[in-house]
């Protein structure tokens, strides 16, 4: 009968012997995490459509170590430090709690509003609970945009529309303009970009709103060519926009992981507090939503109450005089 010492050696050995294929899934997972702009898009846009669900591969971190305890593997329970890594220094500061409510100096709510919403009037009233400074919205269509102006008028006095989107203010606006940002391949009419410039008591911002295109996941991979596009677009006139600071709110339609996005998130910042997944309404999937500033920090993003929109709105403080230039 072998000696407790002996039975001891030979579990350790085991529990290292065990788990190497689970041990694999995690250097995987961890360089899937770390190295994502690694993924080609060559094929099928597949290093955005990674992109587009990064935080959510903390998932299968989570299965790993179950998976691990259960198997009893020392060498899978090891190597998932690798991953648990990777991720949070990818995603864990969106867990920390916002700066204190006082660090900002403007809060903003985006919002897609749905070119199908049945009560654009409960969903105007729901976006001022937040007391937002500036509010921007995509998917306005004809019908419901006298509802939107007669139901923020009171608070909002500030509004200009140019299509599809529209801003709406306490502050006075000016120089409101429509943002050429079709691509080529759209023959289509299609106002989907404004901007116009605030103006605060902390002095002058130029406000950009814009809806970009569409993509869709289908068995060829990521269709975002006119979403890229339009993006690429949008940050050229962003990068010669002379006036500081400058906030851009909108449906882009990616998540700023997504190098699609790099033309804005290479010249603006991106919240690094809060996740704020707002698409689908009825389960959040990504943020989708966004709001980048530039001479500004986005502190803390989150999302508001449903509406009767496919999005959830997303509201988030921004203070001025730092950030990226």
């Amino acid at each position: 009968m072998p000696s407790r010492w002996e039975a001891a050696v030979k579990w350790d050995r085991a529990a290292w012997a065990r788990g190497r294929v689970l041990a694999g899934l995690a250097i995987v997972t961890a360089g899937l995490v770390a190295f994502h702009r690694a993924v080609p898009n060559s094929v099928g846009h597949l290093g955005s459509l990674l992109e587009q669900f990064l935080p959510w591969l903390g998932l299968v971190v989570v299965v790993l170590l179950v998976l691990a305890l259960l198997r009893r593997s020392a060498i899978a329970l090891v190597t998932l430090l690798l991953p648990v890594a990777a991720w949070a220094y990818l995603c864990g500061g969106l867990l920390l709690p916002g700066a204190t409510p006082g660090a900002h100096d403007l809060v903003v709510v985006q919002h897609n509003v749905s070119d199908e919403n049945a009560d654009p009037a409960g969903t105007a009233r729901s976006l001022t609970d937040a007391e937002p400074d500036l509010i921007a919205l995509e998917e306005l269509v004809p019908a419901a945009l006298p509802v939107y102006e007669k139901t923020l008028a009171p608070q909002y006095p500030y509004h200009a529309v140019r299509g599809t989107v529209g801003l709406w203010s306490k502050h006075p606006l000016t120089g409101s303009r429509t943002v050429d940002i079709k691509p080529p391949g759209i023959t289509d009419s299609w106002e989907r970009a404004l901007r116009a410039v605030a103006r605060t008591p902390h002095g002058g911002i130029a406000v950009y709103v814009a809806h970009l295109p569409s993509v869709r996941v289908g068995a060829s991979g990521l269709g975002s060519a006119w979403r890229d596009e339009s993006a690429g677009m949008l940050g050229r006139v962003v990068a010669a926009e002379k006036l500081r600071p400058v906030i851009l709110m909108g449906d882009l339609n990616s998540t700023v992981d997504d190098r699609g996005l790099a033309p804005l998130t290479s010249r603006m910042n991106t919240a690094h507090r809060g996740f704020a997944f707002s698409f689908p309404a009825a389960f959040p999937l990504a943020r989708i939503d966004q709001v980048m500033a530039r001479s500004a920090t986005v502190t803390h993003i989150r999302t508001l109450p449903e509406t009767g929109s496919d999005h959830l709105p997303v509201a988030a403080r921004i203070a001025l005089g730092r950030g990226v230039d």
